[in-house]
Protein backbone atom coordinates (compact mmCIF):
# COMPACT_ATOMS: atom_id res chain seq x y z
CA UNK A 1 0.00 0.00 0.00
CA UNK A 2 3.05 2.18 0.39
CA UNK A 3 3.21 2.79 -3.42
CA UNK A 4 0.08 4.11 -3.56
CA UNK A 5 -0.55 7.90 -3.53
CA UNK A 6 -2.74 9.60 -1.06
CA UNK A 7 -5.95 11.59 -1.24
CA UNK A 8 -6.73 13.47 1.92
CA UNK A 9 -10.34 13.97 2.39
CA UNK A 10 -11.64 16.60 4.55
CA UNK A 11 -15.20 15.88 5.63
CA UNK A 12 -14.81 12.44 5.13
CA UNK A 13 -17.35 11.34 7.50
CA UNK A 14 -19.79 13.58 5.46
CA UNK A 15 -22.33 13.19 2.51
CA UNK A 16 -19.25 14.20 -0.42
CA UNK A 17 -16.07 12.65 1.48
CA UNK A 18 -17.20 9.88 2.57
CA UNK A 19 -18.68 9.07 -0.87
CA UNK A 20 -14.73 9.86 -2.40
CA UNK A 21 -13.50 8.10 0.50
CA UNK A 22 -15.47 4.52 -0.40
CA UNK A 23 -15.16 5.25 -3.79
CA UNK A 24 -10.91 5.02 -3.30
CA UNK A 25 -11.00 2.13 -1.00
CA UNK A 26 -13.57 0.27 -2.88
CA UNK A 27 -10.94 0.32 -6.11
CA UNK A 28 -7.91 -1.77 -4.61
CA UNK A 29 -6.59 -1.87 -7.94
CA UNK A 30 -6.09 1.86 -8.03
CA UNK A 31 -3.36 4.36 -7.38
CA UNK A 32 -4.62 5.74 -4.93
CA UNK A 33 -5.60 5.27 -0.59
CA UNK A 34 -7.60 7.45 1.15
CA UNK A 35 -6.82 9.30 4.13
CA UNK A 36 -9.93 10.16 5.98
CA UNK A 37 -9.91 13.76 8.10
CA UNK A 38 -12.13 14.39 10.70
CA UNK A 39 -13.01 16.28 13.87
CA UNK A 40 -13.54 12.94 15.96
CA UNK A 41 -12.06 9.81 15.29
CA UNK A 42 -13.69 7.75 17.72
CA UNK A 43 -17.43 8.38 15.16
CA UNK A 44 -18.85 5.25 14.16
CA UNK A 45 -18.71 6.96 10.49
CA UNK A 46 -14.98 7.10 11.22
CA UNK A 47 -14.43 3.62 12.77
CA UNK A 48 -16.40 2.71 9.05
CA UNK A 49 -14.25 4.33 7.33
CA UNK A 50 -11.13 3.19 8.90
CA UNK A 51 -12.34 -0.89 8.74
CA UNK A 52 -12.60 -0.38 4.69
CA UNK A 53 -8.82 0.05 5.08
CA UNK A 54 -8.81 4.08 5.25
CA UNK A 55 -6.39 5.78 6.94
CA UNK A 56 -8.15 7.78 9.40
CA UNK A 57 -6.48 11.16 11.54
CA UNK A 58 -8.16 13.47 13.30
CA UNK A 59 -7.67 17.35 12.02
CA UNK A 60 -10.06 20.70 12.59
CA UNK A 61 -10.15 22.69 9.22
CA UNK A 62 -10.73 25.82 11.74
CA UNK A 63 -6.92 25.18 12.78
CA UNK A 64 -4.58 25.40 10.12
CA UNK A 65 -1.68 23.89 11.85
CA UNK A 66 -3.33 20.41 12.05
CA UNK A 67 -4.84 20.73 8.93
CA UNK A 68 -1.27 21.45 7.51
CA UNK A 69 0.22 18.61 9.05
CA UNK A 70 -2.03 16.19 8.12
CA UNK A 71 -1.57 17.04 4.69
CA UNK A 72 2.20 16.19 4.67
CA UNK A 73 2.97 13.73 1.78
CA UNK A 74 0.30 13.91 0.51
CA UNK A 75 -0.50 14.05 -3.54
CA UNK A 76 -4.00 15.44 -3.52
CA UNK A 77 -6.72 16.47 -1.61
CA UNK A 78 -10.59 17.17 -1.42
CA UNK A 79 -11.86 19.91 0.54
CA UNK A 80 -15.50 20.90 1.04
CA UNK A 81 -17.55 23.13 3.46
CA UNK A 82 -20.80 22.20 5.44
CA UNK A 83 -22.23 25.59 5.42
CA UNK A 84 -25.59 24.67 7.65
CA UNK A 85 -23.08 23.70 10.26
CA UNK A 86 -22.98 26.95 11.68
CA UNK A 87 -25.08 29.41 8.90
CA UNK A 88 -21.90 31.62 8.65
CA UNK A 89 -20.21 32.68 5.40
CA UNK A 90 -17.29 34.56 6.56
CA UNK A 91 -16.51 30.94 8.88
CA UNK A 92 -17.05 29.02 5.28
CA UNK A 93 -14.39 31.97 3.70
CA UNK A 94 -12.21 31.09 6.97
CA UNK A 95 -12.14 27.90 6.28
CA UNK A 96 -11.39 27.88 2.28
CA UNK A 97 -8.79 30.08 3.04
CA UNK A 98 -7.28 27.82 5.74
CA UNK A 99 -7.52 24.55 3.61
CA UNK A 100 -5.50 26.73 0.72
CA UNK A 101 -2.92 28.19 2.34
CA UNK A 102 -2.48 24.39 4.38
CA UNK A 103 -2.54 22.89 0.41
CA UNK A 104 0.06 25.49 -0.59
CA UNK A 105 2.08 24.53 2.46
CA UNK A 106 1.87 20.90 1.38
CA UNK A 107 2.78 21.64 -2.05
CA UNK A 108 0.12 19.33 -2.76
CA UNK A 109 -0.42 17.91 -6.66
CA UNK A 110 -4.39 18.26 -6.98
CA UNK A 111 -6.90 19.59 -4.96
CA UNK A 112 -10.61 19.44 -5.45
CA UNK A 113 -12.38 22.16 -3.95
CA UNK A 114 -16.20 21.58 -3.76
CA UNK A 115 -18.24 24.61 -4.57
CA UNK A 116 -21.10 26.58 -6.22
CA UNK A 117 -21.82 29.75 -7.88
CA UNK A 118 -21.39 33.46 -6.34
CA UNK A 119 -24.54 34.36 -7.76
CA UNK A 120 -23.57 37.84 -6.73
CA UNK A 121 -22.03 37.72 -10.44
CA UNK A 122 -25.57 37.34 -12.01
CA UNK A 123 -27.80 39.43 -9.07
CA UNK A 124 -25.79 42.35 -7.75
CA UNK A 125 -26.58 43.16 -4.06
CA UNK A 126 -28.27 46.33 -5.68
CA UNK A 127 -30.93 43.77 -7.65
CA UNK A 128 -34.06 43.90 -5.82
CA UNK A 129 -35.36 40.80 -7.05
CA UNK A 130 -34.14 38.87 -4.45
CA UNK A 131 -33.34 40.20 -0.91
CA UNK A 132 -30.20 40.58 0.58
CA UNK A 133 -29.18 38.58 3.40
CA UNK A 134 -26.76 39.23 5.93
CA UNK A 135 -25.88 42.32 4.58
CA UNK A 136 -23.46 41.48 1.48
CA UNK A 137 -24.97 38.04 -0.27
CA UNK A 138 -27.67 36.60 -1.87
CA UNK A 139 -26.88 33.03 -0.93
CA UNK A 140 -25.18 33.10 1.33
CA UNK A 141 -24.46 29.16 1.17
CA UNK A 142 -23.09 29.96 -2.49
CA UNK A 143 -21.85 32.68 -2.30
CA UNK A 144 -19.01 32.06 0.40
CA UNK A 145 -18.01 29.53 -1.77
CA UNK A 146 -18.02 31.00 -4.84
CA UNK A 147 -16.17 34.02 -3.60
CA UNK A 148 -13.79 31.60 -1.94
CA UNK A 149 -12.57 29.90 -5.77
CA UNK A 150 -10.08 33.10 -6.12
CA UNK A 151 -8.13 32.24 -3.19
CA UNK A 152 -6.80 28.62 -4.40
CA UNK A 153 -6.04 30.77 -7.77
CA UNK A 154 -4.08 33.72 -6.25
CA UNK A 155 -2.45 31.23 -3.92
CA UNK A 156 -1.20 28.89 -7.25
CA UNK A 157 -2.77 25.58 -5.80
CA UNK A 158 -3.56 23.15 -8.25
CA UNK A 159 -7.48 22.81 -8.22
CA UNK A 160 -10.27 21.42 -10.09
CA UNK A 161 -13.57 23.34 -9.20
CA UNK A 162 -16.33 21.25 -8.48
CA UNK A 163 -19.42 22.42 -8.96
CA UNK A 164 -21.93 20.16 -7.13
CA UNK A 165 -26.03 20.08 -8.10
CA UNK A 166 -29.52 19.73 -5.13
CA UNK A 167 -28.27 16.37 -2.97
CA UNK A 168 -31.47 14.19 -3.56
CA UNK A 169 -30.41 12.84 -0.03
CA UNK A 170 -32.10 16.55 1.18
CA UNK A 171 -35.65 14.61 0.65
CA UNK A 172 -33.94 12.05 3.66
CA UNK A 173 -31.85 14.12 5.92
CA UNK A 174 -33.17 17.79 5.17
CA UNK A 175 -36.59 17.86 5.63
CA UNK A 176 -37.45 18.66 2.15
CA UNK A 177 -39.48 14.83 1.36
CA UNK A 178 -43.00 14.88 0.44
CA UNK A 179 -45.00 16.52 3.38
CA UNK A 180 -48.68 15.70 4.22
CA UNK A 181 -51.16 18.55 3.92
CA UNK A 182 -54.33 18.65 5.96
CA UNK A 183 -56.00 16.94 3.21
CA UNK A 184 -54.02 13.73 3.64
CA UNK A 185 -52.26 14.14 0.45
CA UNK A 186 -48.44 14.53 -0.18
CA UNK A 187 -46.91 17.35 -2.14
CA UNK A 188 -43.30 17.79 -2.83
CA UNK A 189 -42.71 21.88 -2.32
CA UNK A 190 -39.64 24.02 -4.12
CA UNK A 191 -39.98 27.30 -5.95
CA UNK A 192 -38.94 26.21 -9.14
CA UNK A 193 -42.02 26.76 -11.58
CA UNK A 194 -41.18 24.79 -14.41
CA UNK A 195 -37.60 25.23 -14.67
CA UNK A 196 -35.20 22.51 -14.06
CA UNK A 197 -33.16 21.54 -11.00
CA UNK A 198 -29.85 19.45 -11.71
CA UNK A 199 -29.58 17.07 -8.69
CA UNK A 200 -28.07 13.79 -7.79
CA UNK A 201 -27.08 11.31 -4.91
CA UNK A 202 -24.71 12.99 -2.65
CA UNK A 203 -22.73 9.13 -2.88
CA UNK A 204 -21.90 10.02 -6.80
CA UNK A 205 -20.29 13.29 -5.83
CA UNK A 206 -17.58 11.73 -4.15
CA UNK A 207 -17.40 8.50 -7.03
CA UNK A 208 -17.14 11.46 -9.84
CA UNK A 209 -14.47 13.49 -7.56
CA UNK A 210 -12.57 9.67 -7.59
CA UNK A 211 -13.01 9.70 -11.52
CA UNK A 212 -11.34 13.43 -11.94
CA UNK A 213 -8.30 12.30 -9.58
CA UNK A 214 -7.73 9.09 -11.93
CA UNK A 215 -7.71 12.01 -14.77
CA UNK A 216 -4.28 12.94 -12.99
CA UNK A 217 -4.19 16.52 -14.40
CA UNK A 218 -6.40 16.73 -17.06
CA UNK A 219 -8.88 19.05 -15.18
CA UNK A 220 -6.51 20.87 -12.82
CA UNK A 221 -7.43 25.02 -13.22
CA UNK A 222 -10.97 23.63 -14.31
CA UNK A 223 -14.52 24.27 -13.34
CA UNK A 224 -16.29 20.81 -13.26
CA UNK A 225 -19.89 20.72 -13.05
CA UNK A 226 -21.52 17.08 -12.41
CA UNK A 227 -25.26 16.13 -12.04
CA UNK A 228 -26.93 13.21 -12.40
CA UNK A 229 -30.27 14.42 -14.02
CA UNK A 230 -31.89 17.79 -14.29
CA UNK A 231 -35.85 17.60 -13.48
CA UNK A 232 -38.63 20.03 -13.28
CA UNK A 233 -40.32 19.87 -9.70
CA UNK A 234 -43.49 18.05 -11.69
CA UNK A 235 -40.91 15.36 -13.36
CA UNK A 236 -39.40 14.53 -9.17
CA UNK A 237 -43.30 14.41 -7.59
CA UNK A 238 -44.06 11.96 -10.82
CA UNK A 239 -41.22 10.38 -10.03
CA UNK A 240 -41.56 10.34 -6.11
CA UNK A 241 -45.15 9.43 -7.18
CA UNK A 242 -43.95 5.98 -9.00
CA UNK A 243 -41.75 5.36 -6.64
CA UNK A 244 -43.71 5.49 -2.94
CA UNK A 245 -47.20 4.16 -4.63
CA UNK A 246 -49.22 7.20 -3.80
CA UNK A 247 -49.90 10.86 -5.78
CA UNK A 248 -47.38 13.15 -4.79
CA UNK A 249 -48.51 16.73 -5.43
CA UNK A 250 -46.03 19.17 -7.18
CA UNK A 251 -46.45 22.37 -5.25
CA UNK A 252 -44.66 25.76 -7.29
CA UNK A 253 -44.95 28.07 -4.35
CA UNK A 254 -43.18 31.25 -5.31
CA UNK A 255 -39.98 32.14 -3.99
CA UNK A 256 -41.56 34.71 -1.29
CA UNK A 257 -43.40 32.29 -0.21
CA UNK A 258 -40.93 29.46 -0.18
CA UNK A 259 -38.75 32.28 2.15
CA UNK A 260 -41.34 32.99 4.57
CA UNK A 261 -41.68 29.38 5.69
CA UNK A 262 -39.41 30.32 8.69
CA UNK A 263 -37.33 27.49 8.87
CA UNK A 264 -33.78 27.86 9.49
CA UNK A 265 -31.94 28.81 6.47
CA UNK A 266 -35.35 29.78 4.35
CA UNK A 267 -34.29 32.37 3.05
CA UNK A 268 -31.07 31.16 2.03
CA UNK A 269 -32.95 28.52 0.50
CA UNK A 270 -35.77 30.44 -1.11
CA UNK A 271 -32.93 32.86 -3.01
CA UNK A 272 -31.10 29.66 -4.24
CA UNK A 273 -34.12 28.19 -5.46
CA UNK A 274 -35.08 31.66 -7.36
CA UNK A 275 -31.73 32.01 -8.60
CA UNK A 276 -31.53 28.39 -10.12
CA UNK A 277 -34.92 29.05 -11.74
CA UNK A 278 -34.38 32.35 -13.10
CA UNK A 279 -30.54 31.73 -14.48
CA UNK A 280 -31.63 27.67 -15.30
CA UNK A 281 -29.74 27.80 -19.04
CA UNK A 282 -26.80 28.97 -16.84
CA UNK A 283 -27.08 26.72 -14.01
CA UNK A 284 -27.83 23.81 -15.57
CA UNK A 285 -25.85 24.65 -18.58
CA UNK A 286 -22.38 24.49 -15.99
CA UNK A 287 -23.92 20.88 -15.04
CA UNK A 288 -22.65 18.09 -17.87
CA UNK A 289 -24.82 14.86 -16.78
CA UNK A 290 -22.99 13.26 -19.64
CA UNK A 291 -19.26 14.47 -18.35
CA UNK A 292 -20.42 13.58 -15.05
CA UNK A 293 -20.84 9.83 -16.40
CA UNK A 294 -17.82 9.62 -17.87
CA UNK A 295 -16.56 10.72 -14.40
CA UNK A 296 -18.39 8.34 -12.72
CA UNK A 297 -20.11 5.01 -14.86
CA UNK A 298 -22.63 4.07 -11.75
CA UNK A 299 -23.96 7.58 -12.12
CA UNK A 300 -27.57 7.22 -10.70
CA UNK A 301 -30.64 8.50 -12.00
CA UNK A 302 -33.40 9.87 -9.89
CA UNK A 303 -35.44 6.91 -10.54
CA UNK A 304 -32.78 4.49 -9.84
CA UNK A 305 -31.93 6.32 -6.30
CA UNK A 306 -35.22 6.60 -5.54
CA UNK A 307 -35.76 2.62 -6.16
CA UNK A 308 -32.59 2.46 -3.79
CA UNK A 309 -33.69 5.19 -0.65
CA UNK A 310 -37.71 5.13 -1.29
CA UNK A 311 -37.96 3.70 2.03
CA UNK A 312 -35.98 5.60 3.78
CA UNK A 313 -37.82 9.37 3.15
CA UNK A 314 -39.81 10.24 6.09
CA UNK A 315 -43.73 11.09 5.14
CA UNK A 316 -44.70 13.77 7.42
Amino acid sequence: MSDKKIIAVVGATGAQGGGLVRAIMGDPSGEFIARAITRDVNSEGARALAKSGAEVVAADIDDEASLAAVLQDAYGAYFVTFFWAHFSPEKEKAEARSMARAAKAAGLKHVIWSTLEDTRQWVPLSDTRMPTLMGEYKVPHFDAKGESNKVFAELGVPTTFLFTSFYWDNLIHFGMGPKKGADGKLAFTIPMGDKKLPGMAAEDIGKCAYGIFRKGSEYIGMSVGIAGEQLTGKQMADALSAALGQEVHYNAVSPETYRSFGFPGADDLGNMFQFNSDFEQDFCGARNVDLSRTLNPSLQTFETWLDRNKNRIPLE
